[in-house]
């Protein structure tokens, strides 16, 4: 067995990591990890059929803030590379969007690939001080970026349908929204519009995990010298990463450019990455459900609080006390420990129906 099933297998729960235990179950594995978005995305699908129009718009913005998150566990949790500038990738996925969008020529989906791609290939350029930054310079770096971007997008704006490259015309008041599909032109249609996309990247994000990108990550957040010696190239995955989830918030910032109101620069505050972070690591950075958590827990939880008449600024004490609990007792978050529960629920219902 190479180096690469060795990280893989290191990385992976109790009962992948023993050839003998479960063999029906390994053989499953990958059709229930893919399955899972389906699920959630099914579920959510009916909600507009219980909900209210303020909370639709809510779960859009929840959904695509799991993407957001999903980007930093594929980043971190997958590779051991921390970034602060997935907030920020958000923003410029949304400024895209808006000046493709603006143009009237591309359809939407195109627009949303596109977009895709060139927050992509800035993922690249941004991956290249990962090459010989690590843990918290890394951090720093991102963070920095993260406040550029700021600082730029106070500077010129969002598109709001203005001549020249930055479509930016100060005469006029407000934001424009990116024009939404025909097909989802409601904001129920877009809701499930935009939960189907978000589904989309999940099972994008899970089959990289499931093939060689995958292993030769789990093999770099294992030991880099290890997986140097193993022939891979660590330069090529480290960078692969970054394309990957700067891609996944490139779209998830052009689905947003298209919700009720448009965007402002006010949406993406640097320190917004590291709340991303925190309200991730309690939902659960190494598994991918932790995502959809996470999502929720920054978008769901203050609009239930406003709902309730309380202050949201006490999620900072909600989410600097979950952080400290997760981190001494259940360091694989809200995700993990529900697994690990299902998990020996199942063993003993099993155990129960092999003694009656």
């Amino acid at each position: 067995m190479n180096v690469l099933e060795d990280a893989h297998r290191a990385t992976a729960p109790d009962h992948a990591r023993h050839p003998t235990a479960a063999i029906g179950h390994r053989l499953r594995q990958p059709l229930s990890a893919a399955a899972w978005p389906a699920g959630v995305a099914a579920a959510a699908l009916l909600l507009p059929l219980f909900t209210s129009a303020y909370w639709i718009q809510v779960l859009t913005a929840a959904a695509v803030f799991s993407v957001a998150a999903l980007g930093l566990s594929v980043l971190y949790g997958r590779v051991g590379l921390i970034s602060l500038g997935q907030i920020a990738m958000l923003a410029v996925g949304g400024w895209t969007a808006e000046r493709l969008g603006q143009t009237g020529t591309l359809p939407f989906w195109l627009v949303l690939l596109a977009t895709g791609v060139v927050t992509g290939l800035i993922g690249i350029v941004i991956g290249l001080p990962a090459l010989r930054l690590s843990g918290l310079y890394l951090a720093l770096i991102t963070l920095m970026l993260a406040a550029a971007v700021t600082i730029v997008l106070t500077n010129i704006n969002f598109p709001n349908g203005g001549p020249g490259f930055l479509g930016y015309d100060p005469v006029k008041s407000g934001t424009v929204p990116l024009a939404r599909p025909a097909i989802a032109a409601g904001d129920t249609a877009y809701f499930r519009y935009t939960v189907v996309v978000c589904a989309l990247m999940f099972l994008l994000a899970i089959a990289h995990t499931r093939g060689r990108p995958g292993r030769a990550w789990a093999a770099i957040r294992q030991s880099e010298h290890a997986a140097v010696a193993a022939g891979i190239n660590v330069t090529l995955y480290k960078l692969w990463a970054f394309a990957l989830a700067c891609f996944m918030t490139g779209v998830a910032g052009a689905l947003l450019a298209a919700s009720a109101g448009g965007l402002t620069v006010y949406q993406f505050p640097p320190q917004e990455s590291i709340t991303l972070l925190a309200a991730l690591l309690m939902a659960g950075m190494y598994h991918f459900a932790g995502a959809v958590v996470a999502g929720l827990m920054l978008k769901a939880m203050p609009a239930l609080l406003d709902t309730w008449g309380v202050s949201g600024n006490i999620l900072l004490i909600v989410f600097g006390v979950g952080l400290v609990q997760t981190l001494v007792t259940s360091p694989q978050g809200i995700a993990g420990q529900l697994s690990r529960d299902l998990a020996r629920l199942s063993a003993r219902l099993r155990v129960r129906r092999t003694t009656s």
